[in-house]
Order: C-alpha cells, then structure tokens, then sequence
C-alpha cells in the first residue's frame, strides 16, 4: 500500500497546481485530432590517460516517440497513444553496449458520453512490452586444462527478449474525462494477459527436482508461455504546462488481479517533465516508478535525463 502513496502524491500536487493556473481547458471539437513528436537525446564524456580526477569514457543516446490520435463525433470519444523510448550506452571498459530504457506502448480508450456529464461507458485496450533483449552482465573467470584462472572476461546472461514479456489489458469501464490532456477510467472487469518466449519457462517435465526448482517466468508456469489474469484496472493521466516551456505529464496505471494474489496492487506511475530550450533543443526528465510482484518483489525505479533535438511533425485536424 506504501508504493501507491507516492504516485498518487505526486499526480495529485500536479494537478492541485495545474488548477490554480488560469488556462484555457481542450474544447474537445468533433472530428480527427493528431500531433506526434519525436526526440533524440545524447550524452557524452570523454577522457584522455593523463586525466587523474577519475571517469570512464562513454556515449549514450535515447530515442523517444509520442504520437497521439483523438476522434469525437457526437457522443462518441476514442483517444489513441503510441509511446516507444529506447535508450542504449557504450562504455569504454565495457564490451557490451547496454540498454538504459526500453519501452513500447499503445494506449486507446474509446467512450461514449453520458447525458451531458463528463462520464462515458468506455472500453479499454492496452499493449505493454520491450523492443530490445535485456541482459544480466557479469565477469566470468577463464580456467586453463589445470583448472587455474588465467583470466577473467565480460560476459552477460539473456533475462528478456523482444516482446518477451508482453502485457495485454483488455476491459469495460467508465471514464472520467475533463479534455484529452485530463482523464481518469476505471474498468472494473479487465482481463490481462503476460506472453513470454518458451524458451524462458520450457522445463523437463521428466526431471521432479527441474520442475521443483523453478520459478514462474513473469508470472508464468512451468511449459507455458501466457498468463491469464482477472481484475481491476485504475488508469489516470494528466498533462500541463504549469511553467512557461515547462510541460508535466503523468501516467498512472494500477491493476488488482481477482485471481491471485488478491490484496497486491500492481503500479506503473511515469512523470515527463518536458523543457522547451528553443523550437528544435529540449531537455526531458523522465522518472518512473513500477510495483510487480510477478516480475520482482521490490520497487523498480527508472530515472532519465537527457538534453537533445526534438521533432514534431503529423500534427493535424479534420
């Protein structure tokens, strides 16, 4: 229950400040809405053999993809994200290049309105996964025929593949809608899916003390590669410009599984504060925060910080 106060405090104080400014809400007019942006962020640090105050030479990039799409007519609302961020860093005394973040999302949310309210009946479609391995390194010591170490290399361990684990959420709800940059929906009834590669769960089911001895994948059993979860699902986002060039948007995502392990809370809450320098340079911060007992029993915490070239483009109205 502790994970979920955080969160909640920090899109509360977002929102509690963004109400205090006197800015002009989405008048959400019918027809087709689409604006995308796309940025590159880059770091880099260099240092030559004589250079004595410590530091190891390293490149770093991350590419960043927001597009979203919004339909009304009528009673009708259908809102639609695409988010995909992939960063990578080389290292000077590292072989391996590794992954820094790695995310794909879709997001649509499609409703239709109540009377005149702001609530609409709506249903829920969610797509959640990676687009790179991700792997465990280490160092590995080299034996020679006499069984002494004559060295030690880098080597790494493959933990997830492309698309390997892979989140479906699918569910009726109610939605709570202010303009498209506020919206709160609840779906009391969503089914969730966890895919995983085989190769990951697949287990002898020949040998009692293999099956014994391992640990569900993700959630996922032995010989399996699905998971099938029922439960309820909380989803809230919220985006301002509570400074000048200065843009908060947060994503909150909490899901309870019917099923087992009734009384865990998944959460997965997302904070981008996006600076605008000048129409092409900005900087982004972007922290995230996830609560999944399936994958680890701990809180997982993802900071980025980067300054780079930013894009907009498909931007568009009908």
């Amino acid at each position: 229950m502790k994970y979920i106060l955080l969160p909640l405090l920090l899109l509360g104080t977002t929102i509690t400040f963004a109400q205090k400014t006197d800015k002009k809400k989405d008048s959400l007019p019918d027809g087709w809405k689409s604006k995308g942006l796309m940025e590159l962020l880059f770091s880099q640090s260099a240092f030559n053999d004589n250079w004595q105050g410590g530091g190891t030479s390293n490149v770093a990039g991350n590419f960043n993809l927001n597009w979203d799409v919004n339909y009304k007519r009528k009673k009708l609302n259908w809102d639609t994200k695409l988010t995909a961020i992939l960063g990578l860093a080389a290292t000077k005394d590292q072989v391996f290049v590794r992954k820094t973040t790695d995310r794909l999302e879709l997001n649509s949310l499609v409703g239709s309105r109540i009377d005149s309210s702001k609530w609409y009946y709506s249903g829920l479609f969610n797509f959640r996964t990676q687009m790179a391995p991700g792997y465990e390194f280490f160092d590995r010591q080299v034996l020679n025929d006499a069984g002494e170490v004559i060295e030690t290399v880098q080597d790494r361990k493959l933990i997830t593949t492309s698309f390997s684990p892979a989140y479906l959420q699918i569910g009726p709800g109610l939605l709570w809608k202010e303009s498209n940059d506020f919206k709160l929906n609840v779906a009391p009834a969503t089914a969730r899916f966890i895919f995983v590669n085989s190769r990951f769960t697949t287990v002898n089911e020949n040998d009692p003390a293999a099956i014994e001895a391992y640990e569900p994948f993700f959630g996922v059993q032995a010989n399996e590669n699905v998971r099938f979860e029922l439960g309820a699902s909380v989803s809230a986002y919220h985006k301002e410009e509570l400074f000048e060039n200065i843009v908060f948007e947060n994503t909150l995502n909490l899901y309870a599984d019917y099923l087992e392990n009734t009384k865990n809370v998944d959460i997965d809450y997302t904070l981008n504060v996006a600076m605008q320098v000048n129409k092409y340079i900005t900087t982004n911060l972007a922290v995230q925060l996830i609560y999944d007992e399936n994958a680890i029993s701990g809180l997982q915490v993802r900071e980025v910080l980067g300054v780079g070239l930013k894009y907009a483009f498909l931007e568009w109205k009908s």
